[in-house]
């Protein structure tokens, strides 16, 4: 139990980790190609990261008999 619990943090953060940063790096792209270097669309783009990320660990979380990755074999 104790086990599948962290390794459910360890996905949240992982996930939520790349999703910010994949946020940040479109929202520095569009700051400086159309945005005239603007801030506000790299403070959107960690926010939607942040916000997916968000919503997959409390789906993650919610649902405690879903399986990830894993094969179950019938017998």
């Amino acid at each position: 139990m104790a086990n599948e619990h962290g390794q459910k943090w360890d996905r949240c953060l992982a996930d939520s980790t790349v999703k910010i940063a994949t946020g940040l790096g479109v929202g520095i792209v569009f700051s400086v190609l159309f945005f005239k270097r603007r801030t506000w669309p790299v403070a959107f783009g960690s926010g939607v990261g942040l916000g997916m990320g968000y919503s997959n660990c409390q789906q993650d979380f919610r649902s405690p008999y879903q399986l990830h990755g894993h094969r179950v074999k019938e017998q």
